[in-house]
C-alpha cells in the first residue's frame, strides 16, 4: 500500500498537543484541515489510551470554521441532525449523510441525478420526501459557487462580453500609466 493511501496517523500528547508521526514535528487542527482538503486520510489517536479521537478533532475543525463565518451547513440540516440524535431517523441519517456526500464526489449532474431517478430503498420511510428536500437545499448549498470544469463552447455569452470589457479596461489602464511615465 502506498503511503498516501493509508492514513496520516497523528497522536495527541497528554498536553493534547498533535504529533504528526509522518514529519516528527507537531501540528495545528488547521494543517489537519489541510491535510484532509488535500485528500489525505487521517486517524488521530490518543497516545495513552489508544482511542481513537478521530471523530471528536473533525468535528472540532467543522464547528471553528463554521464558528467563523464559513457556513457550509445551513441551519435547518444542523437543526435536523441534532433532532436526528434523539428520533428514530437517527439510524438512517449516517446512510443518507454519505449517499449524499457520494454522489457530491461523483459530481453534479450524477447527484442531481441521483436524487430523482435512481431507486431509493429509504423512499418507504415515513417523512423521506421531507428528508429528501432538506437533501437537495443542502446540497445546493454545497454546490454555491462550484462549477465543474467547462471548455470555450460552454462559456456564457456574458462572461465573454465581461472578459472583452475588462481587457478594455485594462488597456486603458495601461496607456494612462505610460503617459505618465
Amino acid at each position: 500500500m502506498a503511503e498516501n493511501d493509508k492514513p496520516l496517523l497523528i497522536k495527541r500528547y497528554a498536553s493534547r498537543r498533535l504529533y504528526n508521526t509522518e514529519t516528527s514535528d507537531y501540528v495545528t487542527l488547521e494543517d489537519i484541515a489541510r491535510f484532509i482538503r488535500d485528500g489525505r486520510e487521517v486517524k488521530i489517536v490518543d497516545l495513552k489510551s489508544g482511542d481513537d479521537l478521530t471523530r471528536q478533532y473533525l468535528l472540532q475543525i467543522i464547528a471553528e470554521h463554521e464558528s467563523r463565518g464559513e457556513n457550509v451547513l445551513p441551519l435547518t440540516v444542523l437543526t435536523d441532525l441534532v433532532r436526528s440524535y434523539t428520533t428514530q431517523a437517527q439510524s438512517v441519517v449516517p446512510q443518507f449523510l454519505a449517499m449524499s456526500f457520494d454522489m457530491l464526489r461523483e459530481g453534479p449532474s450524477r447527484m442531481m441525478e441521483g436524487l430523482t431517478t435512481y431507486p431509493n430503498p429509504m423512499s418507504a420511510m415515513p417523512g423521506f420526501e421531507a428528508m429528501q428536500r432538506q437533501q437537495q437545499a443542502f446540497l445546493k448549498t454545497l454546490m454555491r459557487g462550484w462549477a465543474p470544469p467547462s471548455t470555450k463552447e460552454e462559456e456564457p455569452a456574458s462572461t465573454s462580453s465581461e472578459l472583452a470589457d475588462i481587457k478594455r479596461q485594462l488597456a486603458e489602464l495601461q496607456e494612462r500609466l505610460s503617459g505618465r511615465k
